[in-house]
This record gives C-alpha cells, sequence and structure tokens, in this order.
C-alpha cells in the first residue's frame, strides 16, 4: 500500500537508517543536505524534493518502494465495500483482472 504520510515515511527511513548503522548526520552528508533538513524529515515535519528523495534512498541503499510503502493487509471487508459499490460490469473485469494476477505469480 502506497505511504502518503510523511511521518510515516520519516519512520521508515529512521528505521532504515538505524538499520544501516548511521547517524541522521552521515546520511545527510552523503545525500548532500544539512543534518537539519534530513531530521526534520525523519521527524516527517518537511517534504522533500524528489532529488534529495533519490539520493537518501542511495545512501540508505533502499529502493524509493521500501519507504514508500507500507506491509498493511488488505482487509477483506474492504474488497468487499469496494465490489457491493461497484457495478456488476466493474463486477465482472475486477475478477477477471483478480485471476490474471493470480495465475501470473
Amino acid at each position: 500500500m502506497l505511504v502518503f504520510d510523511f511521518h510515516v515515511i520519516g519512520n521508515n527511513l529512521c528505521l532504515l537508517r538505524k538499520k544501516s548503522g548511521m547517524t541522521q548526520a552521515e546520511v545527510a552528508e552523503k545525500a548532500g543536505i544539512s543534518d537539519r533538513t534530513y531530521a526534520d524529515i525523519e521527524r516527517g515535519s518537511v517534504n522533500m524534493r524528489i532529488e534529495t528523495f533519490l539520493r537518501i534512498c542511495k545512501v540508505l541503499r533502499a529502493s524509493p518502494n521500501e519507504i514508500l510503502t507500507s506491509e498493511q493487509p488488505v482487509q477483506t471487508e474492504d474488497i468487499i465495500n469496494l465490489l457491493n459499490s461497484a457495478t456488476g460490469r466493474e463486477r465482472e473485469i475486477a475478477l477477471k483482472l483478480l485471476e490474471v494476477y493470480l495465475q501470473s505469480k
């Protein structure tokens, strides 16, 4: 699931940084930004430019996907609610897409 919350993104960056054994100052220096800016990014209190984000990903040896997604499971009731609000044709298409996806794994 794609994450749009800057606090969650910052937390993901913090976890990856700690896993890599680096300090905020080390990541900031290698990414070419100030210590304060990087600390603000991890706190989720500032937005960052895509170039900055990609440099941080490179420093942390992480893909953007690792930082911008979460492993929250989809709830069955969410799927049922979406299907209930869909037209009959939309349900048919959704079922076919699901079948194709599952067969491709």
